[in-house]
């Protein structure tokens, strides 16, 4: 008998890990280096870029003084609420609350708040009918309000018109 290896029994060489190695830190260093870049404002956007220029010194509570440069450092954009009406919806006698109180304002375009005004019993008409349909368990839900506040956006958009609406800020939403 001959003392020669099978080579069925010798095993495989093994396969290196380093490609995998070196693949996973260049991809680390990579999204690091995009990261800071991104933040302090070297590509043009991020959150370094919407303080670029406006380096208002602070004071004793860390905010930034606006006498130094006659205006704060950020500008709100123009903005115009219109108030609609409280609701009262009669809930089934199923639920534990016997009725919902739903106030809100609608965040429109400063052009067209007079237009949202004038339709404003359209609004709360949709928004009435909308809330009475809505299942009891679903308003009990607490993590229902985003759904529902969504919803009930998209039907005041629609009934508005495009553009005319930008968001419905809910005021009161109490089950008593």
């Amino acid at each position: 008998m001959s003392a020669v290896a099978d080579p069925a029994d010798t095993p495989p060489p093994k396969r290196s890990k380093l490609p995998l190695i070196l693949g996973l830190v260049l991809m680390l260093a990579g999204g690091a280096g995009g990261f800071l870049a991104i933040r302090s404002g070297m590509l043009g956007f991020g959150s370094g870029a919407e303080n670029a220029g406006h380096d208002a010194p602070a004071d004793s509570h860390g905010t930034a003084s606006a006498d130094d440069h006659g205006a704060a450092s950020t500008v709100l954009p123009t903005v115009a609420f219109v108030v609609l009406d409280p609701l009262v919806i009669s809930l089934s006698e199923r639920s534990s609350a016997r009725h919902l109180r739903f106030g809100a304002v609608l965040d429109v375009p400063p052009q067209f708040a007079a237009e949202v005004e004038a339709i404003r019993p359209r609004i709360v008409d949709v928004l009435n009918g909308y809330l009475r349909a809505v299942e009891t368990a679903d308003l009990e839900d607490p993590t229902a309000l985003i759904r529902l506040r969504a919803q009930m956006l998209r039907r005041v958009q629609v009934v508005a018109g495009e553009g005319r609406v930008r968001d419905l800020l809910i005021q009161e939403f109490v089950l008593d």
